[in-house]
């Protein structure tokens, strides 16, 4: 656990994985539960941090380097951690994060190729200290993630990204949970949607009364 007073809930996975449909479910958990919470996403969150968003997902921009896309997801984090996450676990209140630090790492790490060592150095310099308490891993093939994102409609910047491209982000979001198993629930995110939150209600049951 962070020294923070609230509890820090972070949600992560390839395109297509449920996230944001879950996320929405496991809220809805919390509420019922009496305890306070914040829901906010990556990149975003803020009003600055929303329209840094929007350039990153672009399609209408040129082409970006890719450490111009790390620098610009960590001054999104930036505003995003003062503005937003910070006074609500200070505050006592969880904080329910659709994707953070963990994006970095597998994104534009693993996805870009970009040193691991640059990404550690930013998130030291931005956070601290901080660090998600408890992380959901909705993990599924990268083809059928990509395959359902696709069916959704117009895709993203993100989302266009070659197959490969999301192999390695899924790899590197399964490596960081076999290093921190205490802090990652990992969820099969293949099957029916009633499948998955059977599994979520099975793991809620541990840190919510």
């Amino acid at each position: 656990m962070s020294d923070q007073k609230g509890l820090f809930i972070t949600f992560e996975g390839v395109e297509g994985a449920g996230k944001t449909t879950n996320i929405d479910y496991i809220a809805d958990k919390i509420k019922k539960s009496g305890q306070s919470f914040v829901l906010t996403r990556e990149p975003g969150g803020t009003t600055l941090g929303e329209e840094i968003r929007a350039l990153l997902i672009s399609k209408e921009l040129p082409e970006m380097h890719s450490d111009t896309e790390l620098l610009l997801m960590f001054a999104a984090r930036a505003e995003h951690l003062q503005k937003v996450i910070l006074p609500a676990l200070n505050e006592g209140k969880w904080v329910l994060c659709d994707r953070f630090t963990d994006a970095s790492y597998a994104y534009q790490g693993a996805g870009r190729g970009i040193d691991t060592k640059k990404i550690a150095l930013l998130e030291n310099l931005v956070q601290g200290v901080l660090r998600p308490d408890i992380t959901f891993l909705f993990d599924l093939d990268a083809d059928i993630g990509l395959a359902r994102a696709q069916s959704r409609g117009e895709t993203d910047r993100f989302e266009q990204q070659h197959i490969d491209f999301f192999n390695r982000v899924r790899e590197k979001y399964l490596s960081m949970a076999n290093v921190e198993p205490e802090r990652y629930f990992i969820i099969n995110a293949q099957y029916d949607l009633s499948v998955v939150q059977q599994q979520i209600d099975e793991l809620l049951i541990e840190f919510i009364k």
